[in-house]
């Protein structure tokens, strides 16, 4: 996966908490992109949550397979409806960047269990 350019020295990156399926991550950020990765880890956190509810589905790693391929099933889908729109593709690469972070920082925590 490519990897974005740095942030501009304008916007610093800030540390926060997150808690998502009651397990607690340390996320870095830019400031201005923390509104839309606080949104996807409230998403995030909501899908797992109906998944390990409906009873179907065990283990956290189970879950979290399931939440990712429903949530980019649904970004597959958005990106073949609206074709070669630029805002498309622009949210495309955004939530491959928020992915990808995430993906980073749950390897990290893994690492402390």
């Amino acid at each position: 996966m490519p990897r974005s350019p740095s942030p501009a020295p304008e916007d610093p990156v800030e540390q926060f908490d997150v808690s998502i399926l009651d397990r607690d991550f340390r996320l870095a950020v830019p400031a201005s992109e923390r509104p839309l990765l606080e949104e996807a880890v409230r998403m995030v956190d909501e899908r797992m949550r109906e998944i390990r509810d409906s009873g179907k589905i065990a283990g956290m790693d189970r879950i979290a397979v399931m939440t990712a391929l429903q949530i980019a099933n649904e970004l597959v889908t958005l990106s073949a409806s609206s074709g070669k729109d630029k805002g498309a593709a622009d949210n495309l690469k955004r939530i491959r960047k928020l992915n990808g972070q995430l993906e980073e920082e749950l390897k990290r925590q893994e690492n402390l269990f």
